[in-house]
């Protein structure tokens, strides 16, 4: 049994989100994470009852300006890192240019069957395609500041 035999099974799509709120700051970094996770489906197979468990094993995001990124972790939101917004994280990009981008996430699952008797490795892996999400990128100006970011790293906006 190959994972071509599990096609009318079909693994859920990740939701993509980008930090903060779908939004960013040209030359800034956005952070990019994704919901998904192991799941299990129940249905049948050949006419017997069988549960199906995908695992997300790797994520290739997309950015929407020609750059990608693949992952083996979903991201974590900043608050999660402990981090603060526009720190770069193992998922985040940096756009260049203000704009709309349409970002997707990408996810290869592999997969295990269960016939009730215990969960078996399946071969092959399955990648389903995100759907994409609208990331507004800006630009950032400032004014009135006594001082650069060099100068004080730890001021707010830097």
């Amino acid at each position: 049994m190959t994972i071509t035999d599990l096609a009318s099974f079909v693994p859920d799509a990740g939701t993509l989100v980008g930090e903060p709120n779908n939004l960013g700051v040209a030359g800034l970094p956005t952070n990019f994470t994704t919901d998904a996770t192991t799941h299990t489906q129940s249905g049948e197979l050949f006419g017997f009852p069988i549960q199906v468990r995908f695992t997300p094993i790797m994520f290739t995001f997309h950015y929407g300006d020609g750059e990608s990124r693949a992952s083996d972790t979903a991201g974590e939101s900043w608050d999660d890192l402990d981090l603060p917004q526009f720190t770069p994280t193992d998922t985040s990009h940096s756009y260049a240019q203000r704009g709309t981008y349409d970002a997707r996430v990408d996810i290869a699952y592999t997969a295990e069957i269960d016939l009730g008797v215990g969960w078996f490795p399946i071969a092959g892996e399955l990648t389903i395609d995100g759907a994409p999400q609208t990331i507004r990128i800006y630009e950032a100006h400032t004014a009135l500041v006594a001082h650069t970011c060099d100068e004080r790293p730890t001021a707010p906006g830097c």
